[in-house]
């Protein structure tokens, strides 16, 4: 579970300058800039408390929902065919330039970004929380994307903690962009920006290696059977 929240953490931080040129006119917005250094440090503290709670709640239902999956004895499989529909998506979308996603979600975005704007123009330190929370609610590839790292953790608990390291990963970059913009140039955004699919390739390799059983301490652990996890748990010695 260390090296899943280490890789999530990791995600996090490269992706967060792919979230810069989508959250960064939000965080650019942000009612802080009138505040004192220490009061304009807790508004944004805040702000990014928010972004983070709102990621753990997909987190949270996709490990349920992984949960099913290994109940069923079909968490292997799920591992491996998450792992390779990354890879066809990275060949299509990186490689041969084939796909772009786009979806219509415009009623939902318009209402989340309707209520972003009523606390935006509030200009008070206790509406922050609720800005980031709604900023983490609007549609973003990456973090759907670092979902299907939180379906394959099999656990509610560890889909949530997943989905809570990716969000801390962003902080560096998002605090960064929020206190001064010419920080990090677009040179540097772009580099890293770049290092998306591989980080991607990763992680679809190593859910692949997590579903095959390898007996690979950490990486690719042997996932006892649902029926031999609920006997060791319901006949546990006394």
């Amino acid at each position: 579970m260390f090296l899943t929240l280490l890789y999530a953490l990791s995600m996090g931080f490269i992706g967060s300058f792919h979230c810069i040129g989508m959250c960064g006119p939000i965080a650019l917005t942000l009612p802080v800039q009138h505040l004192d250094g220490v009061h304009k440090q807790i508004g944004i503290l805040l702000y990014n408390a928010g972004r983070i709670t709102a990621y753990t709640i997909p987190g949270t239902i996709a490990g349920w929902l992984g949960r099913q999956f290994f109940l069923g004895g079909l968490q292997q499989w799920l591992s491996v065919t998450l792992g390779c529909g990354i890879l066809v998506f990275i060949l299509c979308r990186y490689v041969l330039n084939k796909v772009h996603i786009r979806m219509n979600t415009s009623f939902y975005d318009r209402h989340i970004k309707k209520m972003l704007g009523n606390l935006l123009r509030r200009r008070q330190l206790r509406t922050l929380y609720g800005i980031g929370f709604l900023n983490g609610l609007l549609p973003c590839g990456l973090v759907w994307f670092a979902v299907t790292g939180a379906i394959a953790t099999g656990s509610y608990v560890q889909g949530a903690l997943f989905m809570m390291a990716f969000g801390l990963g962003t902080l560096p970059a998002m605090i960064a962009i929020t206190w001064c913009n010419d920080l990090i140039s677009i040179n540097f955004r772009n580099r890293l920006r770049r290092c998306i699919p591989y980080a991607m390739t990763v992680m679809a390799l190593l859910l692949i290696m997590r579903g095959l059983n390898l007996n690979i301490p950490y990486v690719s652990p042997v996932l006892p059977a649902p029926n031999e996890k609920v006997m060791q748990h319901c006949y546990k010695p006394s």
